[in-house]
Parts: C-alpha cells; sequence; structure tokens
C-alpha cells in the first residue's frame, strides 16, 4: 500500500507541476457551468431545486475529459522508457496500475468537489433536495471510477498517448451511448442484456435517488476487469521482453 500511495503522489505531482490538473479543472468547470447554468438550460429559469441539469451535463463533459487525463498515466511511461525503469525498482504491475489510477480518480474527485459551491446556489432556490444530490454526486464518482480505469487500460497498451485517449473513447461510446442505443432496439434477453451493459442504465437509476446493488456490482464489476486488464496487458509486455 506505501509503494501505490508513493505512485500516487508522485502522479499528483506531476499533475499540479505540469498545469495538466488547473487546466483539466478549468476546463471542466468551464463547460460544466456554462451548459448548466447559461446555455440551453439556466437552472434559474426552470426553478427547481436539484442540480440533475449539472449531472447529466457532467456525465458528458467526464465522458471527453477523464481519457485526456488518463491517456498519458502509462503511455508516456513506455514511450520514455521509464516503465520498465519502474518494474524494475520492487514495484509491481499492480502497484503501478492501482498508484496511477487512484491518482486520476483524486483529480477527478478534486473537480467535482469544486462544484460544490452549485450546492449552495441552488440550495438558495428552494428546498434542495439532499438525497438526490447526494446520489448524483456518488453517481458521477462510479461513472468517473469505470471510465478511468478504461483509460489506464488503454494507456497500457500503447506508447502513443492520442492511440490511448481514443482508444479510451471509443470503449467508452459503447459504454455510453450504444448499449444503451441498442436496448431500445432489442427486446427479450438481447435487449436485458444491453440494458445491464449500458452504463447510462445504471448512471441514470442511481442518479435518480435509487441505490441499487446491482448497479453498484455494474460500476464496480466493469472498473476491476479494466484494472486486471491493464495489469495483464503490462505482465505480458514485461514477459516478452525478457
Amino acid at each position: 500500500m506505501k509503494t501505490i500511495w508513493i505512485i500516487t503522489k508522485r502522479e499528483l505531482a506531476a499533475f499540479f507541476n505540469s498545469l495538466i490538473a488547473y487546466i483539466m479543472l478549468g476546463l471542466f468547470l468551464g463547460f460544466s457551468g456554462f451548459f448548466t447554468w447559461l446555455y440551453g438550460n439556466d437552472i434559474f429559469l426552470v426553478g427547481q431545486a436539484n442540480l440533475r441539469i449539472f449531472f447529466a451535463i457532467a456525465s458528458w463533459t467526464l465522458f471527453f475529459f477523464i481519457p485526456a487525463i488518463t491517456m498519458r498515466m502509462l503511455a508516456e511511461e513506455t514511450k520514455t522508457g521509464t516503465l520498465e525503469l519502474l518494474l524494475t525498482k520492487s514495484v509491481s504491475d499492480r502497484q503501478l496500475v492501482m498508484g496511477k489510477f487512484i491518482a486520476s480518480l483524486l483529480l477527478i474527485c478534486i473537480a467535482l468537489v469544486a462544484t460544490l459551491p452549485y450546492i449552495i446556489t441552488i440550495a438558495n432556490i428552494g428546498n434542495l433536495d439532499n438525497g438526490g444530490t447526494i446520489c448524483g454526486y456518488l453517481a458521477l464518482f462510479l461513472m468517473s471510477m469505470v471510465y478511468t480505469s478504461i483509460g489506464i487500460f488503454t494507456s497500457s497498451i500503447t506508447s502513443n498517448q492520442i492511440v490511448a485517449f481514443m482508444g479510451a473513447l471509443m470503449i467508452g461510446l459503447f459504454f455510453h451511448i450504444i448499449f444503451d442505443v441498442l436496448a431500445g432496439n432489442f427486446t427479450g434477453f438481447i435487449g436485458n442484456l444491453f440494458d445491464l451493459l449500458s452504463l447510462q442504465t445504471h448512471f441514470e437509476s442511481i442518479s435518480r435517488g435509487v441505490i441499487d446493488s446491482q448497479d453498484l456490482v455494474y460500476f464496480i464489476s466493469v472498473s476491476i476487469l479494466s484494472l486486471f486488464l491493464a495489469e495483464w496487458s503490462l505482465s505480458n509486455r514485461h514477459f516478452q521482453k525478457k
């Protein structure tokens, strides 16, 4: 655990030292804030004391921004040759993957915490739905966990950051849109299967205030699978070079 935390702190420091963190935080708050408060879905015009509009917009904003955060995590290490150096310093593949994953997820959590003033503003409109707000943030966190793990996986299979970015987007596209569309075009077992695979189905369920164990198992399972594949990718590459 100590090694994982060392890697996590190293990556967070790299984020903030290179201004990547500030740029990403600024862009996330800018995009989500603009479309939440000003463009098309003005909360003040809607007059409802909830953050449903923000949660919907933030889910799309994070869909694009998370791959941009994770694309460098392992791809850059591979390109510069520091990956092999790390793996020879008593750092296991799992520790490296988990350290990178936690660092990326913490940066996203910082971005979500930075939106807490939205809660204060909405509370001034009326009686804030506290349960719905907590569930909405939980849904965003769980979604971020899935897309971060997918981004770590795609970054583990290439030395090209753009390829890692596009790969994460393509895989994420299935979870975010395609499975949901297919679920609506099929009935019976096939339709239910696509609905089960759709991240949107589980995200919307939790963001509405319904915390079901099936939804939690879904997010955790996809995250664990993606991280396992990232670890396997590193192990396989390391084995081939022996």
